[in-house]
C-alpha cells in the first residue's frame, strides 16, 4: 500500500506501523543487502544505510521525514522556519552577511547548505557557551554540595 501523498511527502499509512518496527529491527543487526527483481545483490553503503537507519526510526516514531537535495535554494521564509525564526531577523542576517543568499529577481534565495552550516556553527556556539557557564558556575561554588551524575566528571 502506498502512503499518502502530502505535496512531494509521503505520509506512511497507518497500515505499515509493522513492517516499519520489523524494518528498524533488521537494521539495528548490521548492514543490509538490498536484493533486486532477479535476485542481484548489493551491500548499502554506509551512508545509505546511516540514512536508512534515521528515516526508519524517525518513522517508527511517527515523526515526518523529508529528504531535500543539498543544493536546494530555499525561500527567506523556509530558511527562517527551519532556524526557528522570524523572516525579519532572517533578512537581518542575510544583510549582515552571516548567511549567504543569492538574489532571484526581486527576491532572496538561501542555499539549504548554507541554512545548516549556520545552525550548527549557531549551535555549537551556543554549548560553548553554556558549558562556560556551568563552568563558571562550578568555580563559583554554586555547586557545592551537589554530587556529579554517575559518569560525568567535573570537566
Amino acid at each position: 500500500m502506498e502512503g499518502a501523498m502530502i505535496g512531494e511527502t509521503v505520509v506512511m499509512p497507518p497500515s505499515e506501523e509493522e513492517q516499519i518496527r520489523e524494518l528498524g529491527r533488521m537494521l539495528k543487526l548490521g548492514t543490509p543487502t538490498l536484493v533486486g527483481p532477479q535476485n542481484e545483490r548489493v551491500d548499502l553503503p554506509e551512508s545509505v544505510y546511516n540514512i536508512l537507519k534515521d528515516v526508519v526510526r524517525y518513522m517508527a516514531a511517527g515523526r515526518a521525514v523529508s529528504l531535500v537535495p543539498q543544493k536546494q535554494q530555499l525561500t527567506t521564509q523556509l530558511a527562517a522556519n527551519l532556524l526557528g525564526f522570524s523572516r525579519p531577523h532572517l533578512i537581518k542576517l542575510l544583510e549582515s552577511g552571516a548567511i549567504p543568499y543569492q538574489k532571484v529577481g526581486q527576491h532572496r534565495r538561501v542555499m539549504l547548505k548554507d541554512v545548516m552550516a549556520f545552525q550548527k556553527q549557531r549551535d555549537k556556539a551556543r554549548r560553548t557557551a553554556l558549558d562556560e557557564l556551568a563552568r563558571e558556575a562550578y568555580q563559583d561554588g554554586s555547586y557545592e554540595g551537589t554530587e556529579i551524575p554517575e559518569g560525568g566528571s567535573d570537566e
